[in-house]
C-alpha cells in the first residue's frame, strides 16, 4: 500500500507530527507511524514516573496544540493537578497528557482518514520512481510513502574515553533506569557531565536511598541555573548589528549590568533565537559552539526553582562538582579509578568510584544511533550538518541530499534539524515545526498528482 504520509519515530516529535497530520490532512488520507516503542509519543523524557523529574518549561507554554495554548493547564486541572500558569509539572504527567490527547483525537478521527501503527524499525530508505520513498522494515516488510517525516531524535553520547576493563561498572545510558537497582546505599558514584541529565540522576539516586558520595565531573563544572522565582515580562535584547559572537555576548552583558534581569533577557531573546542563529556564518556558529555553548545551556535550559534548591542542598552535603578534563578510566580492584586534569591546572587528580554514569548529553549529530539514518547517509539521501547539529534541511524542514539538493516530500522534525533552527529541542518549538510540516504536506495532497 502507498501511504500519503509515513512518520518514522516514536518520541515527542513523532506524536506532534501525527497529531497535526490528523488535524490537517484531507478526508480519505492515509498515515502510517513506524516505530518500536510501545509508549508512543512519551519517549524517554516523558515516560518517567519519578515525581522529581520535572518539566523545565512552565505549564502555560506546554500545550501540544499551537492554537490551544491553555490545553495542558486544562488537562492538569481536570486531573486534579496544580494548574497555575507558572507551575513546573512532572514529566510523567506530561506523558499522560500526550497519551490522553492523542487518544481523544483518534476517537474523533474523521471518517475515511486512515492511521496505521507499524511496530517495527525502518532500516533503509529508497527513493521511488517519480515521487516518494520506500522503507525496508525490521519485519522484512516494505512500506511505500508519498511523503515522509523523520522524527528520530538523538542518541546518547559515548563515554569520552576508553574504559578498558571497567566497562561493567560504567552506565552508558542513564535513562535505562534499571542501573539504579544495582547501586548500593553507600556506593561512591562519579557522574560525567553536569547538565540537566546529571540533575535528574542525582535526584533519582537520592530518592532511591543512595547516601554515598557523588562526584560530578565536567569540563567547566557549570550547573543549570534556575528559572526566576516569580514570573516576569520578557525584555527585548539590544543586539548589535555586528554578528560576531563576542559582540553579541558583550551587548547582552551590558544590558544586564544596566539593570535588566538576565532571566527576562533570555526570555526576550527566545523569539529571535532561530533568526539570530540563521544570520550567523559557519565560522561564527563554530565559535559559539566552542566558547559559548556551555554558558548558553545553563542560562537557557533552566531548572524549576524547587529542583535547583534541592540540588544546591545536596552540594553542601554529599555532592561535589568538579571542573576538569577526563583523561582515563581504569579498573582498580572492584572499583573504577578516574583520572582528570583540573581546569586551569596541570595537576592530575583522581576519583575512585563504584559506578560511573555517562551524563555527557545527547549525541549531537544524531546519526550513529539510527541504522536508518546511517544507511540514508551512505546512499546519499541526506548529509550531516557540518557542525554535527543533526542533518541538513531547508527552511521548510525538507531534507537535503548529499549534494545539497532539497528532496521534496522528505521532511525532518525535532532535534535532527538543529543545524538549521538551533532552538528545536523543546515542546514550544517542535509543535510549531510539526504544524508547519503537516500543513505543507496537507496542501500538497490537496493537489491531484499521479504517482
Amino acid at each position: 500500500m502507498l501511504y500519503d504520509v509515513v512518520v518514522v519515530g516514536s518520541g515527542f516529535s513523532a506524536i506532534a507530527a501525527t497529531i497535526n497530520l490528523l488535524k490537517a490532512m484531507p478526508d480519505g488520507a492515509s498515515i502510517a507511524v513506524v516505530g518500536d516503542d510501545a509508549g508512543f509519543g512519551r519517549g524517554t523524557a516523558y515516560r518517567t514516573e519519578f515525581h522529581l523529574h520535572r518539566l523545565n518549561v512552565p505549564a502555560a507554554r506546554m500545550s501540544v496544540f499551537c492554537d490551544e495554548p491553555d490545553d495542558f493547564r486544562q488537562w492538569l486541572a481536570a486531573n486534579g493537578r496544580t494548574a497555575d500558569a507558572q507551575v513546573f509539572a512532572s514529566r510523567g504527567d506530561y506523558g499522560l497528557y500526550l497519551r490522553d490527547r492523542f487518544a481523544a483525537l483518534l476517537r474523533e478521527r474523521r471518517q475515511g482518514l486512515q492511521l496505521d501503527f507499524i511496530r517495527a524499525k525502518a532500516t533503509r530508505c529508497v527513493p521511488r520512481s517519480g515521487r516518494g520513498h520506500s522503507f525496508e522494515l525490521t519485519t522484512g516488510a516494505r512500506l511505500d510513502a508519498a511523503s515522509v517525516i523523520l522524527c528520530l531524535g538523538l542518541g546518547n553520547a559515548e563515554v569520552p574515553v576508553r574504559s578498558g576493563q571497567a566497562g561493567n561498572r560504567i552506565v552508558e545510558n542513564p535513562w535505562r533506569l534499571s542501573w539504579l537497582s544495582d547501586v548500593k546505599p553507600n556506593d561512591d558514584v562519579c557522574i560525567l557531565g553536569s547538565g540537566l541529565t546529571m540533575i535528574d540522576q542525582v535526584l533519582a539516586l537520592r530518592e532511591r536511598g543512595h547516601r554515598g558520595r557523588i562526584h560530578v565531573l565536567s569540563r567547566r563544572g557549570l550547573v543549570p541555573l534556575s528559572h526566576a522565582e516569580e514570573p516576569m515580562n520578557p525584555v527585548a535584547p539590544q543586539l548589535p548589528q555586528e554578528r560576531a559572537i563576542s559582540a553579541i555576548l558583550a551587548a547582552l552583558r551590558r544590558q544586564v549590568r544596566a539593570g535588566a534581569d538576565w532571566h527576562a533577557i533570555m526570555d526576550g531573546l527566545r523569539p529571535q533565537t532561530q533568526a539570530l542563529w540563521q544570520s550567523l556564518s559557519q565560522d561564527q556558529r563554530s565559535r559559539f559552539l566552542r566558547h559559548g555553548l556551555a554558558w548558553w545551556n545553563i542560562h537557557r535550559h533552566r531548572l524549576a526553582p524547587p529542583v535547583r534548591q534541592r540540588f544546591e542542598a545536596l552540594t553542601k552535603a554529599t555532592v561535589s562538582v568538579n571542573a576538569g578534563f577526563l583523561e582515563r578510566m581504569e579498573e582498580d580492584r572492584d572499583r573504577v579509578r578516574i583520572s582528570f586534569r583540573r581546569r586551569g591546572s596541570a595537576r592530575v587528580e583522581e576519583i575512585v568510584a563504584d559506578r560511573v554514569v555517562n551524563c555527557t548529553g545527547m549525541e549531537r549529530a544524531g546519526l550513529k544511533h539510527s541504522p536508518l539514518l546511517v544507511s540514508m547517509q551512505q546512499d546519499g539521501l541526506l548529509r550531516p550538518d557540518p557542525l554535527g547539529l543533526g542533518i541538513a534541511v531547508d527552511a521548510a524542514s525538507q531534507v537535503r541530499d548529499a549534494d545539497g539538493r532539497v528532496q521534496h516530500g522528505l521532511f525532518a522534525v525535532g532535534a535532527l534539524t538543529a543545524g538549521q533552527f538551533w532552538e528545536i529541542t523543546a515542546v514550544p518549538d517542535i509543535r510549531v515545526q510539526a504544524r508547519d510540516v503537516a500543513e505543507k504536506i496537507a496542501a500538497d495532497n490537496s493537489v491531484p498528482d499521479e504517482i
